[in-house]
């Protein structure tokens, strides 16, 4: 590509909402331009990296074994209301009227339009296993969409469904498909880790994340030091501590916390350490409030609490008039000791190990110290409801936790008969019987990969593209073409070969003095840089630098043939 035919539109400054890195890239380099809020035209330098994404996203998934289609972005309202998601969902769908006054909605995912095409064109067992793919445009109508493309609402994702007689069959190509992923993402020059998660709001059995690892990612990821273990920290199991907790050796003792709510002040105030502290969360339950106990240095986690049969799918904090009523006491000075018998106490397993801990006194202005469960406090039951913290033990007994901060970019679910159960897709077994398909969900956020790609690949002076993803490899930068007709000539064989080779070159032939085309070429992210100079081709040499690197080489053309590959 000659540059001066090609639109590059970059830019120094940036609006000041562009909070992370690959937001304010992508807007300097032109890559991306806002329409509207969380809604973006992609540029020609940004699309081709999109292109390349999507390329390799489609010949793994082929490779796999997938087949494409392609779905209607626009969805009716009735195969939603089969399923009971049309409420459900919530506010991120967006909902439509044709000039007939018929419901629609703009797909935020297709997993209803799948299963219809799936119930109407499979009828037996032996046209399973079967896996569609496509790769199409959705919308989710985000309260806040911020980040650029990160968190758009209208996105490029890649979401693939596949249909099994059992779930066996299920779990063979859910493995399939993690393969599958790790070949993408590696193929795409990222580092990723999967992880363990929770099924959200998508429903299911089991499920992966694929994680960017970047220190600007939203989502944090707990690791081993010493395996291959990984789970989002709302999933990784925190084990209790070993060996027996301490028999009680202080005798329970109110002390007046004046002002002292918080555990620091507390701890601060009493002289002990924060995890000799417990901290009680009153949450509404099911039946009226919930007691809720960690560690003093620990934090609840909202998922795994939400699993709790005491609570109902989700941990939602009681608000002070309520936890006044029932306790006559006002939060910051909530304990486990001398709570009303109508409310349950869970008690995470770290908190559960500690004995004549600090905790609130259930009177305003006090605590007790020296408290012991079950001398003291009644235990409901012992669970694991909080979060993993560094250091922690690995769940599965191979070193510690160490937590890192990634973004996703690619989930596999195994969602069962869930959908095929609410909307009758059923198949004839070997035995002429009706039988529900079970069913995985598979999906990559294609236009997401490039921001995940640019949070974990950049410096000062723009992007580094990793070569799979670079909108070109190589850039030719002629100085002085203009003026001298031997560099003009150099600079347009060189180019012409490198594309006969099959090495995607983009030739800056603009006419630009080299401070400003280098610094286009730099911000941009190609991977590598040629100067074609008069002072070069006097010495037989073209001037050689990889993005990233801060030295100039000066090569042969052998020898830069041979770097390139």
């Amino acid at each position: 590509m000659r540059l001066s035919r090609f639109h590059l539109a970059t830019v120094k400054e940036v609006p000041a909402d562009a909070e992370i890195a690959s937001h304010r890239l992508m807007l300097r380099t032109g890559m991306i331009r806002k329409l509207a809020a969380g809604i973006y035209t992609w540029a020609p330098l940004g699309l081709r990296v999109l292109r390349r994404v999507e390329q390799i996203v489609r010949e793994e998934m082929n490779r796999a074994g997938a087949v494409e289609l392609l779905m209607p972005s626009i969805q009716p309202k009735e195969l939603w209301e089969e399923t009971g998601r049309w409420e459900k969902f919530g506010g991120q769908l967006l909902k439509i009227k044709d000039r007939k006054e018929a419901g629609y909605c703009y797909g935020p995912t297709h997993e209803e339009v799948i299963t219809d095409f799936a119930r109407n064109e499979l009828k037996s067992y032996k046209q399973l296993p079967v896996n569609f793919y496509q790769i199409q445009t959705k919308f989710r109508d985000e309260i806040r969409p911020r980040f650029g493309v990160m968190r758009a609402r209208e996105f490029l994702m890649k979401d693939a469904y596949s249909f099994h007689l059992s779930a066996e069959c299920l779990a063979d190509e859910y493995r399939n498909m993690y393969d599958t992923y790790g070949r993408i993402f590696t193929r795409l020059g990222l580092q990723f880790r999967a992880v363990q998660a929770d099924t959200g709001a998508i429903g299911g059995n089991a499920s992966h994340e694929f994680q960017v690892l970047a220190d600007s990612g939203e989502d944090a990821i707990a690791f081993s030091t010493e395996s291959d273990y990984a789970a989002n920290i709302e999933m990784a199991e925190a084990l209790a501590p070993s060996g027996s907790r301490a028999a009680p050796a202080q005798a329970l003792e109110r002390v007046a916390t004046p002002t002292q709510k918080t555990i620091d002040e507390v701890s601060a105030f009493l002289g002990v350490k924060p995890e000799q502290c417990v901290k009680t969360i009153l949450v509404r339950g099911v039946d009226g409030l919930v007691a809720l106990c960690v560690r003093g240095d620990h934090e609840v986690n909202e998922v795994k609490a939400g699993k709790l049969a005491e609570l109902p799918g989700a941990s939602v904090l009681a608000d002070e008039a309520e936890i006044v009523r029932v306790t006559g006491t006002r939060p910051g000075f909530i304990g486990p000791v001398g709570l009303p018998e109508s409310i349950p106490v869970v008690v995470d397993r770290s908190a559960a190990a500690v004995a004549d801990f600090v905790c609130g006194g259930n009177q305003d202005g006090s605590h007790y110290r020296g408290a012991n469960w079950e001398r003291d406090a009644r235990v409901t039951r012992v669970a694991d409801i909080r979060k993993v913290v560094e250091g922690d033990a690995s769940p599965d007994g191979r070193g510690s936790l160490k937590i890192a901060r990634g973004i996703e970019v690619g989930h596999v679910f195994q969602l069962g008969s869930k959908y095929a159960e609410a909307m009758g897709a059923t198949v004839l077994d070997d035995g002429g019987k009706a039988s529900v398909m079970q069913m995985g969900c598979y999906g990559i956020g294609v236009s997401r990969i490039v921001a995940a790609a640019i949070e974990q690949n950049h410096d000062d002076n723009g992007i580094l593209w990793p070569e799979p993803m670079a909108p070109w490899r190589v850039a030719i930068c002629p100085i002085g073409a203009q003026q001298n007709a031997q560099v003009r000539e150099e600079a347009e064989r060189l180019y012409a070969e490198l594309n006969e080779r099959g090495i995607e070159a983009l030739l800056d032939d603009r006419g630009l003095r080299p401070g400003p085309m280098f610094a286009d070429i730099e911000l941009i992210g190609i991977p590598h840089r040629i100067v074609v100079s008069e002072r070069g081709l006097a010495a037989g040499t073209f001037e050689y630098r990889r993005r990233g690197e801060s030295e100039n080489h000066a090569l042969d053309r052998e020898e830069l043939l041979r770097r390139l590959g």
